[in-house]
């Protein structure tokens, strides 16, 4: 999204009256510091509603930022079940070497069983962080909500290593 954001606004300031340009984001300058915010495209609609008031006069922007941001995280919490080694073949295959199976099931229907409930859950877990960012979003934490959220869950990682040492 700070990719989006970043070459939309530059694109902006170079090519004003583009249709291209404009579909990512159209831009204003909100005080004398050079501060941009979205007003328009694609990067209006991603980032999220600044207040209240904002959500009751444009809806859509609220629905699709919701949207947008759970349905992301359910997907790159999807996707990441498989790049990190917990999909339902690598767990099978774990299973498997230490010797466990289910009584009267095969490989595959383990695997397809497996898969039913780890995609599901890797889902929910992305839409539950979802939820939880665009909470932090909205109440106004400093910062945004993810970058709350990185630094609880690199703290927390830090904890854990710390009190495994001990």
């Amino acid at each position: 999204m700070s990719n989006l954001y970043f070459f939309s606004q530059v694109l902006h300031r170079k090519y004003k009256g583009n249709y291209f340009v404009s579909f990512l984001g159209k831009w204003s300058e909100t005080d004398v510091s050079g501060m941009s915010a979205p007003i328009g495209g694609l990067a209006y609609y991603i980032s999220p509603p600044r207040s209240f008031f904002e959500i009751q006069t444009d809806p859509f922007h609220a629905l699709f930022y919701y949207a947008f941001v759970m349905c992301s995280c359910a997907f790159f919490s999807r996707l990441w079940i498989d790049i990190s080694g917990q999909s339902a073949k690598d767990i099978m295959k774990q299973l498997m070497d230490q010797d466990l199976m289910i009584e009267g099931w095969r490989e595959q229907s383990m695997v397809y069983q497996l898969s039913r409930y780890i995609n599901t859950a890797a889902a929910f877990g992305g839409i539950c962080i979802g939820a939880l960012c665009i909470f932090a979003d909205f109440m106004g934490a400093i910062g945004s909500g993810t970058g709350i959220l990185l630094a609880v869950t690199i703290i927390y990682q830090y904890f854990e290593q710390i009190s495994k040492e001990k």
